[in-house]
């Protein structure tokens, strides 16, 4: 809802786009993806700035534009902060990245799909092809925990395309969030038949999952995006040992080059040509995600990459409201 009832208020356009990227996908997925577009008052689109949503584990990018109860959505939101002349106007994407497993990691596979190509190419091609907004120099990407990590690998791998990235509570530091999460996961999975195929069709067919169960979820969608295994049950295969749990290094270390942690280190040169780079995380975040985001901002400085870090007192959850920081330096630094 919006706080401020008498300011200009923009227009959400529902789009539908029908992925090539995605069609690779071994889970069943289907490629016509909804994209939601926030257009602001009094513009266009043309010539505006492009911001694309990355959203969290079990969230898809229209999640952020439903209504919300004591609170606003992503464009109530921006709307206020245009009205109150704190950001400047720009176009922002929701797209649909949701999948079978409950979330996305916004890179390549071959279990999950192309998604890092679904939003470098695709997206920006259907989007900024028919509002005339974006291009180069003037797209960001930002998202919170999955979503933060998305915005914090694009901003890394991509400095050509994006030019401005925010990463809420985003993951680095995969030893520190994933240490007790595997033996979690093989605890459910026993639970539920003892293999993942079991414990797949156990969770979908129950009508209320636990918490926990989503939560292992979780652990099988970041094997699917990090160490795909295209002959195994939807390609994915855990690192660990399903009886002891023991760590199978080299597995582990496929997922770890995907550590921002460990990519800053061969790429973090790039990030010196965004116009901005945002980076929080909430003090105590349950999934241990501080310490990353500490050594994250503490290499950047190393590096000497520009960059803007904050801690704030609160966890990993319902921390929307940091958007009101994040959105108008992505969006002014765009607008320059």
């Amino acid at each position: 809802m919006h706080k401020s009832h008498d300011c200009p208020k923009g227009r959400i356009v529902q789009h539908s786009l029908d992925s090539k990227a995605v069609a690779n996908n071994m889970l069943g997925d289907p490629t016509q993806r909804r994209v939601d577009v926030y257009i602001p008052a009094g513009h266009d689109g043309a010539g505006l700035p492009l911001l694309v949503d990355v959203v969290g584990f079990t969230g898809g990018g229209p999640h952020h534009t439903n209504w919300k109860n004591f609170g606003e959505n992503v464009p109530e939101r921006v709307d206020r902060l245009i009205a109150e002349g704190k950001m400047a106007p720009c176009v922002i994407a929701f797209p649909d990245c949701f999948t079978r497993l409950g979330g996305n990691q916004y890179i390549n596979s071959i279990a999950m799909g192309n998604w890092d190509d679904f939003l470098t190419t695709e997206l920006l091609d259907s989007v900024e092809g028919h509002y005339k907004c974006g291009g180069t120099g003037k797209r960001g990407i930002f998202g919170k925990s999955s979503g933060g990590y998305g915005a914090m690998m694009h901003a890394l791998m991509h400095p050509d395309i994006w030019s401005a990235a925010a990463c809420h509570a985003g993951d680095m530091g995969f030893e520190l969030m994933f240490a007790s999460d595997f033996a979690l996961a093989l605890r459910r999975i026993a639970k539920h038949g003892g293999t993942i195929e079991s414990f797949i069709a156990a969770l979908e067919a129950n009508p209320k999952p636990a918490g926990e169960d989503i939560h292992t979820l979780m652990t099988l969608a970041m094997s699917a995006s990090y160490d795909p295994d295209p002959e195994a049950f939807l390609g994915i295969n855990l690192p660990v040992t399903m009886d002891t749990c023991e760590m199978d290094k080299t597995a582990w270390a496929r997922w770890m080059k995907w550590d921002p942690l460990t990519l800053v280190e061969t790429h973090g040169e790039g990030l010196k040509q965004l116009k901005a780079l945002y980076i929080d995380c909430g003090d105590i975040d349950q999934y241990n995600l501080v310490y990353g985001a500490r050594r994250m901002t503490k290499r950047l400085t190393e590096l000497g990459v520009p960059h803007i870090y904050e801690e704030f007192p609160d966890d990993h959850s319902s921390v929307d409201y940091r958007m009101d920081v994040s959105l108008p330096i992505l969006a002014n630094a765009l607008a320059d």
